[in-house]
């Protein structure tokens, strides 16, 4: 399990200093069984208005291929600095990974949405596969991907 403890920039600059509440939320990502090589995953937050907010992890650590991330490319303009820090090791073909945050409250039931850009070398690219409201009620129900990611749930 690849655990990430961050009070990441995206989270402080929603709530007043002194006054941000967190609470850990767990990111669990099951991909298909696609025959190809490891995936490159990008999880990214945007608002309401669909504005980009901020980074919260990537998978995979060579930069020739974010741009294969392609809406979160054009959201940073495939900014290393967006991911500094909290990249790892890209995700094989059927595997799951488990991917826990420290999130503002302010995040959720606030109409922010969360974004899982999927890529795979040599296979075609599946910008926001997953886009899911950050609500409480949608805590542990999951969601189908439409290309690399079989189920995506996440869990408070």
């Amino acid at each position: 399990m690849k655990r990430v403890l961050t009070a990441l920039a995206l989270t402080s600059a929603l709530v007043a200093p002194g006054m941000a509440m967190a609470r850990e939320v767990t990111f669990n990502t099951t991909l298909t069984d696609y025959g190809g090589k490891e995936a490159y995953l990008a999880f990214y937050v945007t608002d309401a208005n669909g504005a980009y907010v901020g980074s919260l992890w990537m998978s995979g650590t060579k930069a020739k291929y974010y741009d294969s991330l392609s809406d979160w490319y054009r959201y940073t303009g495939g900014s290393t600095a967006e991911v500094d820090g909290i990249t790892g090791a890209s995700v094989g073909s059927g595997r799951s990974l488990t991917v826990s945050f420290d999130l503002a409250d302010a995040l959720f039931d606030a109409g922010y949405e969360l974004h899982i850009d999927a890529a795979v070398e040599d296979m075609r690219d599946s910008p926001s596969e997953i886009v899911v409201p950050l609500t409480s009620e949608g805590a542990g129900k999951p969601v189908s991907g439409s290309s690399y990611i079989a189920q995506f749930s996440y869990d408070m």
